[in-house]
C-alpha cells in the first residue's frame, strides 16, 4: 500500500534527496522536469501509488449498444517529432480512432501533449467523456489526467504509476516467431537494434527475442550501445559498435526504421555486407526494404478497439483493467 513506501525509501532508489524527492512529487519548483519524472517512475516501481481495490464487480456488465452515444473524446499524443498522422506506424492507428468515433456519433478532440500540466485545468472533466493516448505520455502528465478522474485508454504505452486500459499489438509471440524462424535458417550470432527504453513494445520485443534465444541455448552477447538510448544518435553509434565488434550474422530490430538505418549506415560506411547478413524489422512500415523478417499489424484495428474500449469502460467503470493483444502476421521474405 502507498504508506508502506517511504519518501527516503524514494531517496535511496533514486540516490536523489528526500528534499528532492519530496519535491517532485509534489509538484514543487526545485527540480528539473526530467528529475521529477524519474522520482516519479521510481516512486510507481516500489508502489507508491498502488491504490485501494476496485469497488465490487458487477455481475451485469453493460454492453456498447445499451446506449446512444454523443459528446467528445480527446486523443492525446506525445510532443515528439514521429509520432503524428504523417507517421507510418501512428497514421493509421490515428485514422483507425478518428473512424470508429464518427461512427458513433462522437466528436474528435486532438491534443499534443503539453509542456507542463497547467493546460489541463483549462478542460472541463464535464465536457470530455474519455481520453485515449497515443503512444508515450509522460508520467506528470499521466498523474494530472489521473486527478481530473476522466476515462483512459491507452494505445501502446504502460505507465506503473498510471493504472488504466490499454491496446498493443501482441509484440512476444511475434518476435518469438521471427527470432525462431531466424533460428531454424541456421543463423546463431545476432545483435538486438533499437532503443528498448523507448517504448513498453520495444522492451517487450527484446525480452522475447532474448527468452527465445535461451531456449535454444543459444549466448547473446549484446552490444549494450544497441539497446540503449545512446542508438538514438544512431548515425554515431551504430558506426562505432560495427566497428569494435564487427557484424552479426542477423540484426534482429525494433522495427521497420531501425531496419532502414542500419542500411542507410552501411552505405555511408562503404563496407561490404555479407550476402547471408539479414536483419528483421517490426511493424511492416518499409515494405520496399530487403527486410528478411517483419510483423503487420493492423494498425486500425488498434485504434477502433482503443475506442471500443474506452467506451465499454465508460459503462463499466468498476471492473478490472484490461490488456488487449491484437495479434500480428509474421512475414518471413525468403
Amino acid at each position: 500500500m502507498k504508506g508502506k513506501v517511504t519518501i527516503q525509501a524514494i531517496a535511496d532508489y533514486t540516490g536523489l534527496s528526500k528534499f528532492a524527492v519530496s519535491r517532485g512529487l509534489s509538484g514543487k519548483s526545485g527540480v528539473s522536469p526530467q528529475t521529477r519524472e524519474s522520482i516519479l517512475k521510481a516512486a510507481a516501481q516500489l508502489g507508491y501509488f498502488k491504490e485501494s481495490p476496485n469497488a465490487p464487480v458487477s455481475n451485469e456488465l453493460a454492453d456498447l449498444n445499451t446506449r446512444d452515444w454523443s459528446g467528445t473524446v480527446l486523443v492525446l499524443f506525445p510532443n515528439i517529432r514521429y509520432q503524428n498522422t504523417e507517421s507510418l506506424y501512428w497514421g493509421p492507428i490515428i485514422n483507425g480512432i478518428s473512424t470508429r468515433l464518427d461512427q458513433k456519433g462522437i466528436n474528435i478532440l486532438t491534443l499534443t501533449e503539453p509542456k507542463d500540466d497547467s493546460v489541463f485545468s483549462l478542460l472541463n472533466p464535464e465536457a470530455i467523456m474519455g481520453i485515449i493516448t497515443v503512444g508515450s505520455i509522460s508520467t506528470p502528465i499521466l498523474l494530472e489526467i489521473k486527478r481530473l478522474g476522466i476515462p483512459v485508454m491507452m494505445v501502446d504505452h504502460y505507465d506503473p504509476a498510471f493504472k488504466s486500459d490499454s491496446i498493443f499489438a501482441d509484440n512476444m509471440s511475434s518476435m518469438r516467431e521471427i527470432t525462431t524462424a531466424a533460428i531454424r535458417k541456421g543463423y546463431r550470432d545476432f545483435q538486438f537494434v533499437g532503443n528498448i527504453k523507448d517504448a513498453p513494445s520495444f522492451y517487450e520485443r527484446y525480452l522475447s527475442f532474448r527468452a527465445t534465444l535461451e531456449d535454444h541455448d543459444i549466448e547473446l552477447k549484446q552490444i549494450p550501445s544497441l539497446i540503449s538510448p545512446d542508438i538514438d544518435l544512431f548515425h554515431e553509434t551504430f558506426p562505432i559498435a560495427i566497428r569494435q565488434h564487427g557484424l552479426p550474422e542477423a540484426f534482429i530490430c525494433t522495427n521497420d526504421i531501425s531496419v532502414s538505418n542500419i542500411l542507410f549506415q552501411f552505405g555511408q560506411m562503404n563496407i561490404t555486407v555479407p550476402d547471408n547478413l539479414i536483419c528483421t524489422g517490426f511493424d511492416n512500415t518499409h515494405p520496399d526494404l530487403p527486410i528478411w523478417a517483419t510483423a503487420n499489424i493492423d494498425k486500425e484495428l488498434l485504434g477502433k478497439r482503443a475506442v471500443d474500449q474506452l467506451l465499454w469502460r465508460i459503462l463499466n467503470p468498476n471492473t478490472s483493467y484490461e490488456k488487449i493483444l491484437i495479434q500480428a502476421d509474421v512475414i518471413i521474405r525468403d
